[in-house]
């Protein structure tokens, strides 16, 4: 069986699911989901994301979202909504609201579990991207599977 460890930052879409559970064509997967809760970020840098995705009214609403200690609880609905999407497709799938430390988390789960890979579904974080600063690249000098950025779908 092959394991992915998933880092997710909000709820999988159906879109998201399949793309995740078809990567390995029909090779069973289980998958060890690591939900990042909205940490205390730059409200700007969130904004300009959106902005240049061209989501304008999620841009004007990015200080309404709950973040910080407020984001525990919805995230632990977020993980929730998407260890059981995963399960209704077939695969196997357990997770955990990360607390903090997302990086040395990771590196020990994929070393607990024997994890083939590790998936980065995220939203397109541009500036943090372009200065190598994003989960992704920050992941790829912490673990020593591979790492994959895919984009999750926007609903």
């Amino acid at each position: 069986m092959f394991t992915t460890v998933l880092m997710i930052e909000k709820p999988l879409t159906p879109a998201d699911v399949e793309m995740v559970t078809t990567l390995h064509g029909d090779e069973p997967v289980s998958f060890v989901v690591l939900m990042q809760p909205r940490g205390d970020q730059d409200v700007l840098l969130r904004a300009v994301d959106d902005v240049a995705l061209g989501y304008i009214d999620d841009a004007a609403k990015e200080n309404q979202v709950p973040e910080g200690d407020d984001a525990g609880p919805p995230a632990e609905r977020s993980l929730a909504h998407s260890l059981e999407s995963l399960r209704q497709s077939g695969a196997q799938a357990v997770g955990e609201v990360v607390a903090r430390h997302p990086l040395d988390l990771l590196r020990t789960v994929v070393e607990r579990t024997g994890a083939d890979e590790v998936i980065v579904l995220t939203a397109p974080h541009f500036v943090e991207e372009f200065f190598h600063r994003d989960w992704t690249s920050r992941a790829r000098h912490k673990v020593g599977v591979p790492v994959l950025k895919l984009f999750a779908q926007h609903e």
